[in-house]
């Protein structure tokens, strides 16, 4: 049993919004599917954090999840900001039912078990976020992460955090949802959004606030889902 994180498949197979035209995502989806195969079974689990379809609705999304579900493991699905397709918790797990989808869960105010792992997280908000709505969000955004490490801590294991924005970013930080990590002794983030090699340089790699923060854009990591913990425990 292993368990990897990927961010950003921005996936497109039902709408007309390829990323192809992007340096770096020439023929995204074939190397995307190629590497999982070659690395994940289906006793592994690979949490996606955000940016997962193109579609604005979720009846544009059946094509990108049907690909999704056809591939090995378990998914973990986290929101991101161009999941436009996002609705309640009820109906898009009602959709997936409803399609067989049978491979993807949602972690929404939520947690699941993996081996000795408890992933935990949401979607969170600028790290720069100034106005009454944006601060208005980070408190949204920072109170699901509470509600997800609660659920945690309620599952057992070791929680992981999962966010599709990025808690740091160059001079600037989201401390409502670093305080809250570190309130909750997290030692290990994941997240994605942050696109080309030039802005990563000024995403958290590495050791940061005490947190070990991992940049995991699909782009970023090559299109391979990055290894979070390997075994049966998943240690």
């Amino acid at each position: 049993m292993a368990l990897y994180a990927i961010a950003d498949l921005h996936l497109s197979l039902g709408a007309d919004k390829p990323m192809d035209v992007f340096r770096g995502w020439e023929n995204y989806v074939e190397r995307l599917e190629r590497n999982w195969r070659a690395l994940v079974t289906e006793e592994d689990t690979v949490v996606i954090a955000g940016d997962i379809s193109w579609g604005m609705r979720l009846e544009e999304t059946e094509r990108d999840f049907a690909f999704l579900n056809g591939l090995p493991g378990k998914k973990l699905l986290l929101k991101g900001n161009h999941d436009y397709w996002w609705s309640t918790r009820n109906k898009i797990e009602t959709y997936f039912a409803e399609h067989g989808f049978d491979t993807l869960e949602l972690v929404f105010n939520s947690a699941v078990r993996v081996g000795d792992i408890a992933v935990c997280g949401t979607r969170g908000w600028l790290y720069n976020a100034e106005t009454a709505e944006d601060r208005k969000i980070v408190a949204r955004e920072n109170g699901r992460l509470t509600a997800s490490l609660k659920a945690a801590a309620a599952l057992g294991g070791t929680p992981v955090v999962f966010l599709h924005y990025p808690p740091v970013y160059d001079t600037a930080e989201c401390r409502e949802l670093l305080d809250t990590m570190l309130e909750y002794g997290i030692q290990d983030c994941y997240f994605g959004h942050i696109h080309g090699d030039h802005a990563a340089k000024k995403a958290p790699i590495g050791e940061c606030k005490g947190i070990r923060m991992h940049l995991v854009s699909c782009d970023y990591i090559r299109f391979m889902p990055k290894l979070v913990r390997i075994g049966p425990d998943c240690k």
